[in-house]
């Protein structure tokens, strides 16, 4: 029997991610995609789908709050799907077959996918599950910071946190939601100091955030825009635009 499969996230690209990998599992069946708690919590009553890739940070009800919502009746097997790691300690006390960080690659996901056939074959004890966590947080690095200078002295910036860089001159603006921070580094120096799982050049004088992107847009004369989830607009250059295009799974 094909497992059914519920995606829920509130972000169409991350959606349509996930559906891609998906779609190459002669034994999966995607039925249904939710882009907010309160749906995705009456999809799992409603559909009873055997497995649900389930974002943590979407609106109405945040991914834990779904699964208790949705409790009552047989709850599906979770696979947690997030761009921070501060999560997983709560993913595994709910019992979480496992925690993609964004961005993963197609061989995390898989490794994900392989984890839930085996408890769908075999239920794990809940000894497992300690053995899992432990393995799973000594992977998860300690989050990279930035020292800035502020008013009064030194302030922190934790890098997950940063939407997108731009060059300005001889310094960097660091844009943390609606906040700007300038850092005397160049866009070089700084983007051997981001993490690279999480970060990608899109342009001479731009770094995103993976994790903000919302949506790929074509332009005209063949240019492309990158669109962030806060709604800015930045330019993909276009010797950035395949490698952009690889890490996202997607071509534009």
């Amino acid at each position: 029997m094909p497992i059914r499969v519920l995606i829920v996230d509130d972000e169409p690209l991350a959606r349509e991610r996930i559906r891609t990998l998906a779609a190459r599992e002669p034994d999966l069946d995607v039925v249904g995609e939710c882009g907010d708690g309160r749906s995705a919590a009456e999809a799992i009553r409603r559909l009873a789908p055997d497995l649900v890739f389930l974002d943590i940070q979407i609106p109405e009800l945040d991914g834990f709050a779904v699964l208790a919502e949705a409790g009552g009746g047989r709850l599906p097997l979770v696979i947690f799907v997030t761009a921070y790691d501060q999560y997983a300690v709560r993913a595994f006390e709910v019992h979480a077959v496992d925690y993609l960080l964004k961005p993963f690659d197609r061989r995390r996901f898989a490794s994900a996918l392989a984890r839930a056939r085996e408890r769908l074959r075999k239920p794990a004890a809940p000894a497992d599950f300690s053995r899992e966590l432990r393995a799973l947080l000594g992977t998860l690095a300690e989050p990279a910071r930035l020292a800035i200078r502020a008013p009064g002295g030194i302030q922190m910036v934790v890098a997950r946190d940063i939407d997108w860089v731009e060059a300005a001159g001889n310094y960097v603006a660091l844009h943390v939601g609606a906040t700007s921070h300038l850092l005397r580094r160049t866009l070089g120096e700084l983007e051997a100091e981001l993490p690279a799982a999480h970060f990608l050049r899109i342009h001479r004088s731009a770094i995103v955030n993976l994790a903000r992107i919302r949506e790929l847009r074509a332009a005209d004369h063949g240019d492309a825009v990158v669109v962030l989830a806060g709604g800015q607009e930045l330019r993909l250059g276009r010797s950035y635009r395949a490698q952009l295009e690889k890490r996202l799974g997607k071509p534009l």
